[in-house]
């Protein structure tokens, strides 16, 4: 059912808007639908069996502002209904009043075939509360992105009837797993209603990630339980909400990956599902002849200059957040929402100041993908307050920095750039975030969904994507890896050892950064997925993670939880604020920089090739934590070096918390003392706790 939306806190035009789709009442229900340029709007009911066989067209009738309503017993929970809108021809408009459309606003869906849907009346009201969310802080948050069946499809510890699915997620094993772990949020790839594209169904492929929207309200039943499917749309909605409810019940927020930006509809001559025959020319961006504006490379692009879109894309926001519980929102594509009637991005677009402004969703976690394909698009640190960012520069400087730098280096004896540009990602990227938004703007990342896993990160030099029926073209090119001698599987004791480390030194960088860091699933145990570096249209094996493990894959799994753990104990790791030189900044890190020597780092050591060690001295300002001070040494080069530790006023000695060398984490915390010298073997990480002097 359509939850009210106050007229008072909407921002686009009130309440013309409000109420929208299906909303149950003593007299039946009341379907109100906006289309701007329809001569006539239908809805459609159909048999609870035979979704062909229609029983009832009750006519809409215009209501003023665009929107047309009716109120008809024949709508009630578990009604399949469809809409047949008509209007005038034209180059920006594709009415076709035999279409049979989906409701925009319809909060559960069921597919008919290729291409068509029947919108479904559920109940959104959650059986039973949804339970004390967990509003972790921004500063200790630690995402996990997943996909629902890649993290669930093979686990040995989840029922099989729950493989794959919203319960299976929402099942003490997973859960178990990721509370060991540390993390505090799990970010799922979409879930909203998806359908594949045709093109790969050809081929007999599936779009696996689900960035192919049908429904921004309606789960997609793919990830149900066969009960849940079979007892149809209400259950499944029922599943994700018990999914929300049990995640939230361990300490572990929930956030959406959602796609905003471009429908399932594809480009002109795609299906007509729903916006494309309610109302072409103000859902999607277009030329005055009626070609489409392709921002996003998906054939369509959603036109957010619109109030009747923009709307949308907040009212569905609004509805995940408050009736199915979640906590926050990935936005893919993020520019796309912010262009406007110009097609120019703007960081003050209303819709994304709507987003982070409207009390409905206070407290929520707002993160940007902040790139699309259109011109301008490339707006990373361009967002305004109140939102986070995917942080691209970070992912390529620490990708240069420990792979394809040490590639160079093997060739040209010394690498391309001296350790500035990594410093400044480590520190927080105040480069390409402002003040005022501070290191939390940083979500930082070294591998995703898109792109190679963490261990073929390591293990290849090129993408292997044969598998997608694309001749290899699809998929980034430039991936900044680095295979170490050996492209893909070998059995050189020597690479792979080197590669184990190379992922613990990544591994290590992720979470002791100044930031917001996303862990992808089963990095923390070096999954593969063969060299694919766009594995988006594979539903087997590939993609599903495997949940045995060899020796060094359990190894690596301590190292990740015990730098989580560390991130959690060190606020020094974590601030909140960027620090000023002349003034104290609470919740900041105060930083200074050393050479291996011990020494304040010099001007030239910055950008010197030669010289990419360094040790970060970062020391915290808190407001609701002990103080607490960590240095951090950094070794980018294979030869071995000896690094003497700093002698500093107020440091009595260094703990040592953790290093990337050792094959298992070293938890004996010995204290070394200042000036005290370590030997490292070649690109390495350390940390230590610097312990104050008693007063």
């Amino acid at each position: 059912m359509a939850s009210s939306l106050p007229s008072e806190s909407a921002p686009f035009q009130g309440s013309v808007y409000d109420d929208l789709g299906v909303t149950l009442g003593p007299d039946g229900g009341t379907l109100r639908v906006w289309s701007g340029a329809a001569s006539s709007v239908e809805l459609v009911i159909f048999d609870d069996t035979d979704l062909d066989w229609i029983t009832a067209v009750v006519p809409l009738e215009p209501v003023g502002g665009g929107v047309w309503q009716a109120t008809t017993d024949e709508l009630a929970l578990g009604t399949r209904y469809a809409l047949r809108v008509d209007g005038p021809s034209g180059p920006r408009n594709t009415f076709n009043k035999e279409a049979l459309l989906i409701d925009p606003y319809a909060r559960g869906l069921v597919p008919v075939r290729r291409g068509q849907w029947r919108a479904v009346v559920v109940d959104s009201t959650p059986d039973e509360p949804l339970g004390p969310r967990p509003e972790t802080p921004l500063d200790r948050t630690v995402i996990y992105e997943a996909h629902v069946t890649g993290l669930t499809k093979r686990h040995p510890g989840v029922p099989p009837a729950l493989h794959g699915t919203y319960a299976g997620l929402g099942h003490p094993a997973t859960i178990e797993h990721l509370t060991a772990l540390g993390v505090t949020a799990v970010e799922l790839l979409p879930i909203h209603a998806f359908e594949t594209e045709p093109r790969l169904l050809t081929q007999g492929l599936t779009n696996y990630w689900g960035y192919n929207t049908v429904g921004f309200f309606a789960p997609h039943s793919g990830y149900a339980t066969a009960a849940s499917r079979e007892a149809g749309p209400q259950a499944v909605l029922r599943e994700v909400q018990q999914m929300v409810r049990s995640l939230h019940a361990a300490g572990i927020e929930v956030i959406l990956d959602v796609v905003y930006n471009h429908t399932a509809e594809l480009s002109i001559g795609g299906p007509r599902s729903s916006f494309r025959g309610i109302d072409n020319a103000a859902y999607y961006r277009q030329h005055d002849d009626g070609s489409y504006i392709d921002v996003t490379g998906c054939g369509n692009s959603v036109d957010t200059s619109t109030d009747a879109a923009a709307r949308l894309v907040l009212d569905s926001l609004v509805y995940w957040a408050n009736e199915v519980g979640v906590d926050g929102f990935r936005f893919d594509l993020a520019p796309t929402l912010g262009r406007g009637a110009d097609h120019a991005f703007d960081p003050d677009h209303p819709l994304l100041r709507a987003i982070v402004d409207d009390p409905r969703l206070a407290g929520r976690k707002m993160i940007a993908e902040p790139w699309d394909v259109g011109l301008g698009g490339w707006q990373t640190g361009g967002f305004g307050a109140g939102w986070s960012e995917w942080n691209d520069r970070y992912r390529d400087r620490v990708r240069n920095f420990w792979l394809s730098d040490v590639d160079y280096a093997r060739r040209a004896s010394t690498p391309p750039v001296g350790a500035g540009g990594f410093a400044t990602r480590l520190a927080g990227s105040s480069n390409t975030f402002s003040a005022e938004r501070g290191p939390l703007a940083s979500v930082n990342f070294i591998t995703a969904h898109d792109g190679f896993t963490l261990r073929d990160l390591v293990s290849y030099d090129v993408k292997h994507n044969m598998g997608n029926g694309e001749q290899n073209r699809d998929g980034a090119d430039t991936n900044r890896s680095f295979n170490h001698g050996a492209e893909g599987p070998t059995d050189d004791p020597g690479i792979l050892a080197t590669r184990r480390k190379a992922m613990r030194n990544l591994l290590g960088t992720l979470l002791l950064s100044a930031g917001v860091p996303m862990l992808t699933a089963g990095d923390e145990f070096g999954r593969t997925q063969r060299g694919n570096n766009n594995a988006y249209c594979h539903d087997s094996p590939l993609t599903w993670i495997d949940w045995q493990h060899a020796p060094w894959q359990d190894d690596l799994l301590a190292h990740a939880r015990r730098l989580v753990q560390l991130r959690h104990e060190n606020p020094a790791l974590r601030p909140r604020r960027f620090a000023h030189e002349a003034r104290t900044v609470p919740s900041a890190s105060v930083i200074d920089w050393y050479d291996e020597h011990g020494e304040t780092m010099s001007p030239e050591r910055w950008t010197n090739p030669a010289h990419r060690t360094l040790q970060y001295d970062a020391e915290s300002t808190p407001e609701n934590e002990a103080p607490n001070r960590i240095l951090l040494v950094v070794h980018g080069n294979e030869r071995p070096i000896d690094v003497t530790l700093p002698r500093l006023d107020r440091v009595a000695g260094y703990t040592s918390l953790w290093s990337s060398v050792p094959e298992r984490p070293d938890e004996s915390l010995a204290v070394l003392a200042p000036g005290s010298v370590i030997a490292l073997p070649g690109t390495a990480l350390h940390l230590f706790r610097m312990e104050p002097c008693s007063e």
